[in-house]
């Protein structure tokens, strides 16, 4: 069984950065990909941003040049880094770790995150 314990969440100021962190139980080395979702009350969950064991990166079109995402395997932890944060970002992030072997997806349990304007 694959923990992911987030941290990193809190309320922020609009125009203010934060940073998620997603630290995973087992060595990444062994995830394919990883990232982060968010859900607003009343909202689906919707992708954020995600990370290849490679390295390559995919965001939404909402965080692009805002958020980097970046994944440390030597500490089996990946990052979230939110800047230029805006109200409509507030949501309750969660982390996500897709193994292509099995095909299975382990999810966090959510960090909340709340944009003042």
């Amino acid at each position: 069984q694959v923990q992911l314990v987030e941290s990193g969440g809190g309320l922020v100021q609009a125009g203010g950065s934060l940073r998620l962190s997603c630290a995973a139980s087992i060595s990444t080395f062994s995830i394919n990909d990883m990232g982060w979702y968010r859900q607003a009350p009343g909202k689906p969950r919707d992708l954020v941003a995600t990370v290849t064991r490679g390295g390559s990166t995919n965001y939404a079109d909402s965080v692009k040049g805002r958020f980097t995402i970046s994944r440390d395997n030597t500490k089996n932890t990946v990052y979230l880094q939110m800047n230029s944060l805006k109200p409509e970002d507030t949501a309750v992030y969660y982390c996500y770790a897709y193994f292509g072997w099995n095909r299975e997806t382990y999810w966090g349990q959510g960090t909340q995150v709340t944009v003042s304007s």
